[in-house]
């Protein structure tokens, strides 16, 4: 009996650190001037982190947002702007370099990956491999040395929407599970980053409730 009670005792609080092996799951969201990521513009960035609370149950938490310059000789396709509704050269956008951006927000999710015990970010995003790809390009033009995030490892919520859901496209991911989507609010990384993580938690809290991480 004692070394039961000991067992139970020792157990300890849910951390983020041991639900994703170390990683710490962070959902990224960019719009673009295009989609190639070597040549067009990154115009915004967002960035939600993802919280554990006592049940072990995840919910969306702190986020940030940064409108970011072109880089010089960046393409901007007028297609992908229409879609976006970014105007990069309007007095009043409060646009950063993408040096600046990332930095800025680099040091804030090392900051939480240490406040959470993790050796690692690991990007979230409805078609993750978009938002890696030109996240990767953006360290690398802006010479980013400490990159928090995993190079190629990702969670991809369109690819587990459509395993829980059988939806892929977002907003009928989002209406299948049951989270409000506004087409209006649309194109804003901050918008789509803070309904992903809505998605992400609600699909990794029912595939708990199915099978319990030990």
């Amino acid at each position: 009996m004692n070394d039961r009670n000991n067992e139970g005792n020792s157990r300890t609080e849910p951390s983020i650190a041991n639900r994703f092996r170390g990683f710490l799951p962070v959902v990224i969201d960019v719009e673009c001037g295009g989609f190639n990521p070597n040549t067009d513009a990154l115009l915004e960035i967002a960035a939600v982190l993802i919280e554990i609370q006592a049940d072990g149950s995840l919910l969306p938490g702190e986020s940030w947002r940064y409108h970011v310059q072109p880089f010089p000789g960046a393409k901007l396709e007028a297609a992908s702007l229409a879609v976006n509704g970014i105007d990069p050269f309007h007095p009043l956008r409060p646009a950063i370099s993408e040096r600046e951006a990332l930095t800025r927000l680099f040091k804030d999710i090392r900051s939480a990956m240490k406040g959470h015990d993790c050796t690692r970010a690991v990007l979230v995003g409805h078609n993750a491999y978009f938002d890696l790809n030109f996240l990767n390009a953006a360290v690398a033009r802006a010479d980013i040395k400490r990159n928090p995030f995993h190079p190629f490892s990702s969670f991809d919520t369109a690819t587990l929407a459509g395993v829980a859901f059988g939806q892929t496209v977002l907003s009928k991911a989002l209406h299948a599970a049951g989270i409000a989507w506004d087409s209006n609010e649309a194109h804003s990384a901050v918008y789509d980053a803070q309904r992903t993580a809505e998605l992400f938690c609600i699909i990794c809290n029912r595939m708990r409730a199915l099978a319990p991480p030990p």
